[in-house]
């Protein structure tokens, strides 16, 4: 009797361990997926080239299914990371930080490019400086997110606030790819956009990009606007994964600079697989130019960033002088990278 109460106790221990467990993967197994989040803008491009050169595939090899999703926005993408959702995300620093200090389980591990965002006023808006958008409508594609973060900074070096007193500018909030029929109505005066989008404006002749991409703060564009993040769980099981995504990142960039040509075409071929419709290479290759791609990430750019995220009351419950992001970033796995090969860092353009 003894001995079948003990064998039923150690049943019920092993049943409460596996229904403890769930289906998590233990740490030092491989996993048999991984879920990628990215969006779908040319600005993502070195994960772009990433997916269409199967750098990714290489890295972790072909029993492992890799899930993609693409994102309309950093908000979307960010919450996603932060309820566990994906696994690796290519995201603007503006929202991922506002979900971070909110959830605290996702890091920065790379970065994947700079700059690529322009000022774009409409031709026929009368804008011919920064100072004239007082008075004005701004397009910002969301609240929060890193292009208005910029704006908010670009317009304050002009001494301009944002809100409905007189001389404030006037933000609404319009997709990229709806700015055009938002000029084309004179809903908006102006826009801080991602490219292609502000080129795009530019070549329909509805606007002009007023500040390029050097000129948008912090730091004159460099400042990263797509960073790689990845769940503290994610990391602690599959580090290697992780490690892996970093270098897949690291190739597409070298790759970008090395066959510009080329990746134009395949930057255009995974957007039509994500959005339904490519671009003209043109294009693709005038937004390209816009970029700085590294693998480099500005702590110091994403502390001045989330600062203005705590004046403008995205982020609650957090002040300024006691910010604290040091365990948000964790570049240890690229550095190991960077010790094996050369890093994929200053950019050419």
């Amino acid at each position: 009797m003894k001995k079948i109460a003990w064998t039923l106790v150690l049943i019920l221990l092993a049943s409460a361990l596996l229904t403890a467990c769930g289906d998590a993967v233990p740490v030092g197994s491989k996993a048999h997926k991984v879920r990628l989040g990215i969006f779908k803008n040319v600005t993502h491009a070195a994960a772009y080239i990433a997916l269409q050169q199967d750098y990714f595939r290489q890295a972790w090899g072909d029993d492992v299914e890799i899930e993609v999703t693409a994102f309309d926005n950093g908000s979307d993408l960010s919450i996603a990371m932060a309820t566990g959702d994906i696994d690796i995300g290519f995201v603007g620093p503006g929202p991922a930080t506002t979900f971070y200090l909110k959830s605290r389980n996702f890091r920065i591990v790379s970065g994947s490019n700079n700059g690529g965002a322009v000022l774009v006023a409409r031709s026929d808006a009368g804008i011919t400086s920064v100072k004239d958008l007082a008075g004005k409508t701004v397009a910002i594609p969301a609240k929060g997110n890193t292009n208005e973060i910029s704006l908010r900074l670009l317009l304050a070096e002009s001494g301009i606030g944002i809100g409905k007193k007189t001389g404030d500018a006037h933000l609404i909030v319009r997709a990229p790819a709806d700015t055009l029929i938002s000029f084309r109505q004179k809903e908006a005066d102006a826009t801080l956009v991602p490219e292609p989008w502000g080129t795009q404006l530019e070549q329909a002749g509805l606007g002009r990009i007023l500040v390029d991409w050097q000129g948008i703060p912090p730091y004159d564009g460099h400042y990263p606007t797509v960073i790689m993040v990845a769940s503290d769980t994610f990391i602690q099981r599959q580090r290697e994964l992780v490690k892996g995504a970093i270098d897949a990142n690291r190739k597409a960039i070298e790759f970008i600079r090395a066959h510009p040509d080329e990746a134009y075409e395949l930057i255009n071929n995974e957007l039509k697989k994500l959005s339904g419709k490519g671009l003209d290479p043109a294009l693709i290759r005038a937004s390209i130019q816009r970029l700085d791609l590294t693998t480099d990430v500005s702590r110091e750019a994403v502390e001045q960033m989330v600062k203005v995220s705590i004046d403008a009351g995205y982020i609650k419950g957090v002040k300024k002088e006691e910010l604290d992001l040091s365990e948000f970033f964790d570049l240890s796995m690229l550095q190991e990278l960077e010790k094996g090969s050369p890093a994929a860092s200053a950019s050419p353009y």
